[in-house]
Formats: C-alpha cells, structure tokens, sequence
C-alpha cells in the first residue's frame, strides 16, 4: 500500500472520530462582537452556535424545530388544513348531487349539436314535431 493512501485514510478516520465525538457530545460557540464610536454602542451581534446530534439536541431540550410553525405545523394550521378538506369533500358531494339524475347515476348531457341550436331552430323544430 502506498504511503500517501495510508495517510489520507488515517486523516478521514480521524475526521470520522472527531465529527462523532462532536456529534455526540456537542460543541458549543458563543461569541459577541460589538461596534462602538465615540463609547457609543453602535451595534450589537450576539452568536450562539450549537453543533449537535438531533438526539443530544431534544435531550438538552433544543428541540425548538418541533415547535417553530416554518418547520412544524401548528394547531392552527391543522384546524385550518382539516376546515378545508371538509368544505372540499361538501362541494365534492354537491357535484355528486348536481352530476346524478337522483339515483346515482350520471345525467346524460344532450349532444354538443342539439344544445348549440339557436332558438329560431328549436322553435322550428319543435312546431314541426
């Protein structure tokens, strides 16, 4: 095996044992950076990073993605989602009702030529029948 593969395998092993060890443990970075002019606060950047497992985070409590509507529907947005499918099952049945000749089957429709008759030649047609 050559030396430089060896190598190369060795540095992605302990990549794979750092990313787990951080995976599992977690690793946490805080850091404030502030901009001021003339001792007057200008800005303020307040940064917290957390890199972590999903599991470590909802043991820690961080489970805030469950709970945030951009990622988690809420009860609302459930209410609102099963107020829809109902109004979409009423018109559903309306169609059904509207469609049938009240004993579930479909109305046939007259053909195409007969409903684009104008209504000289339905007068027509109806005093010679």
């Amino acid at each position: 095996m050559r030396p430089e593969l060896h190598g190369d395998n060795h540095r992605v092993s302990g990549l794979v044992d750092v990313l787990d060890r951080v995976l599992d443990k977690g690793l946490a970075i805080a850091g404030d950076i502030k901009i001021s002019l003339a001792e007057v606060e200008l800005l303020t950047i307040r940064i917290r990073l957390i890199v972590c497992s999903i599991d470590k985070a909802q043991e820690i409590g961080l489970d805030w993605w469950k709970y945030d509507e951009h990622f988690a529907p809420s009860k609302q947005a459930r209410q609102v989602t099963d107020d829809l499918r109902k109004q979409v099952a009423a018109l559903e049945e309306r169609i059904a009702v509207l469609t049938s000749d009240g004993h579930g089957r479909a109305a046939r429709r007259a053909p195409r030529a007969k409903r684009k008759m104008s209504r000289s030649a339905q007068r027509r047609e109806n005093d010679a029948g």
